[in-house]
């Protein structure tokens, strides 16, 4: 564990902004920063402004740093800390050594010894193991999390830890072919996938396609149509739903985990949203998931910062233990 006085500091790198706090051992957290991210100036910006913000909460702490938790958008190669590969929100963060660059801004200001552990995953991966230690997953084994908000995002969580797949995909059920999907455009250039008819933006884009009115200026708007019974608005709401529940029926089939669940901007929409998606997951699945629990996440925006420091707890103690 860390020695005395140090704290680890768990990071969520999204790209509007990025948020801080330190987290201790047994998942309690401090006072939350955050900072926009600078993410059309580059990597280089983006990385300096996590060592920033870094900097900014140990103070807050006034204590010395242990190691630090990142969870941020993009493929990681969680072996390595390098972004694998991202989509246009962050140009040029494929290839971007994500744990390298933070530790050597922190050790070149003196924050932190060129040791310091610094452990990075994927957003969702690190939000799943958030809501599977401290939050409406905490006690169960095996968890699928699904994300709704701007993309949709999926994880797997085993025994506390995120599955990371043969190539770091594991859970990415966003792009999933899906039927209803066909011919609208997903964020990855391909047509087709879940991402494309259930993110918050794509809602949005069908109700305009549709001939709803352009008026509205966002999902949110939709939604709020949808509750007041405007007949365009709720059937884009309800047949979003229905795709991600078809979606997270046909994962639940293949792992059979104990609990979904889901979380996301999206998802705190409530009615029709959330019922819709009930609806369809218990009408796909077999008998025996009939039962599954679907929860809604409970953590909000910590979840990620808890899940990323998480990681780095494990990373400073398996450090520590083979120093």
């Amino acid at each position: 564990m860390a020695e005395p006085g140090q704290v680890v500091v768990g990071v969520d790198l999204g790209g509007t902004k990025i948020a801080a706090a330190t987290v201790s051992a047994s998942g309690e957290v401090g006072t939350v920063r955050t900072v926009p991210t600078p993410a059309s100036a580059g990597p280089d910006a983006v990385l300096d402004a996590v060592a920033a913000l870094v900097r900014t909460v140990l103070a807050d702490a006034g204590a010395a740093l242990g190691a630090v938790g990142i969870g941020t958008a993009g493929v990681v190669d969680v072996a390595s800390g390098t972004i694998v590969s991202a989509t246009d929100t962050f140009p040029g963060w494929p290839g971007t050594s994500v744990a390298g660059g933070v530790r050597d801004r922190l050790t070149a200001r003196g924050t932190a010894p060129g040791s310091v552990p610094v452990f990075v995953e994927n957003d969702v991966d690190a939000h799943a193991a958030g809501e599977s230690w401290r939050g409406a997953a905490a006690g169960a084994r095996s968890v699928l999390l699904v994300a709704v908000g701007t993309g949709v995002g999926g994880a797997v969580v085993l025994d506390g830890r995120p599955l990371r797949g043969a190539h770091h995909l594991a859970g990415e059920l966003g792009h999933m072919p899906v039927p209803g999907a066909e011919g609208l455009p997903c964020t990855c250039g391909r047509p087709g996938h879940l991402e494309a008819v259930a993110a918050g933006p794509a809602i949005h884009r069908r109700y305009l396609a549709l001939g709803g009115d352009p008026a509205v200026r966002d999902t949110r708007d939709v939604v709020a149509r949808a509750r007041r019974a405007d007949p365009l608005a709720d059937r884009v709401v309800r047949e979003s739903a229905t795709a991600l529940g078809r979606a997270i029926a046909g994962v639940v089939t293949v792992l059979d985990p104990e609990i979904v669940v889901v979380g996301g901007g999206v998802a705190g929409s409530g009615a029709p949203w959330w019922p819709a998606l009930e609806l369809s997951l218990r009408a796909e699945v077999v008998d025996v998931l009939a039962g599954l629990p679907l929860r809604r996440a409970e953590l909000g925006g910590a979840a990620a910062i808890i899940g990323a420091a998480r990681g780095a707890w494990d990373l400073l103690d398996r450090t520590e233990r083979t120093a």
